[in-house]
């Protein structure tokens, strides 16, 4: 949740033209409350997943602090307010794209492919991956290549990181009956497909400045983390028993939270000072 936040407002700074503070701090107001309410809603339709999950069983609704009805209308409310305040006060293809994004995880993601598919997370990426792009047409009321090109950042970042994640918690799905990638195709195609995924993500991270559209600073930066990401990738693939096996899943995991959040940190400082 703190990254969608963070790439939105990396979207607005990076974007051309300039935009109010107020409005600007509107636009990311927003974005948080409607990616809060994806959330809600994600968590009152999973709610019996969740509660078989030692990951997610101390979450409001499977411990008994929030009711499931509750938490259903918090969302639906928050949904709305959120995309109608943001057409109305910023723009109206920010406040759709908003609107698209929430459904999406909320319907497209969480009612359907995560039980349904173990690419779930490879197509329910995309909604993460919004964020920024909003932002950028918050700023401007368009979508160009920029804000594009973050969102295919994200979208290829996604599978590497969650399914390094599916990994150590793949009992964890087991037991909820959620097809993550390890539980239905093996951990050894998981690995492959985390390398796969991180050979793709690499060079995207470099493509903003290849394409000149950021400084040097980020292309150093890009070029760096692009292949300490494919070192962690080639570990897990290579490390496929015991503690040393485990050990390269959680170093991949966390490294992979750095690595997005670096790369937009940069984007965000080279933003600022243009």
């Amino acid at each position: 949740m703190s990254l969608v936040v963070f790439t939105a407002l990396v979207g607005i700074v990076r974007a051309p033209g300039d935009i109010h503070p107020v409005i600007g701090f509107v636009a990311l107001l927003c974005i948080a409350v409607g990616a809060g309410a994806a959330g809600a809603l994600n968590m009152w339709w999973d709610a019996d997943i969740d509660a078989r999950m030692d990951r997610t069983r101390t979450r409001p609704i499977p411990a008994g602090r929030v009711e499931p009805g509750e938490a259903m209308v918090f969302g639906l409310i928050l949904s709305g307010a959120s995309v109608l305040m943001l057409g109305l006060l910023v723009g109206v293809l920010a406040g759709a794209l908003l609107a698209f994004t929430i459904f999406f995880y909320a319907v497209i993601y969480s009612m359907w492919l995560k039980r349904a598919t173990p690419q779930n997370i490879v197509i329910g990426g995309a909604a993460g991956a919004l964020p920024p792009v909003i932002g950028w047409a918050a700023v401007t009321g368009t979508v160009s290549l920029e804000p594009l090109l973050l969102f295919a950042l994200i979208f290829i970042w996604t599978p590497p990181h969650f399914w390094a994640l599916a990994l150590l918690k793949k009992r964890d799905y087991e037991r909820a009956g959620i097809p993550m990638l390890p539980n239905v195709a093996g951990d050894d195609e998981t690995r492959k497909q985390i390398l796969l995924y991180s050979l793709l993500l690499a060079p995207l991270g470099v493509a903003p400045f290849a394409l000149g559209m950021t400084g040097w600073l980020y292309g150093a930066v890009s070029i760096a983390l692009g292949t300490l990401f494919l070192v962690f990738a080639w570990l897990v693939y290579r490390r496929r028993e015991g503690d040393a096996a485990e050990r390269a899943a959680k170093h991949l995991f966390a490294f992979s939270v750095l690595y997005l959040f670096l790369l937009f940190a940069v984007l965000l400082g080279e933003g600022m000072v243009r």
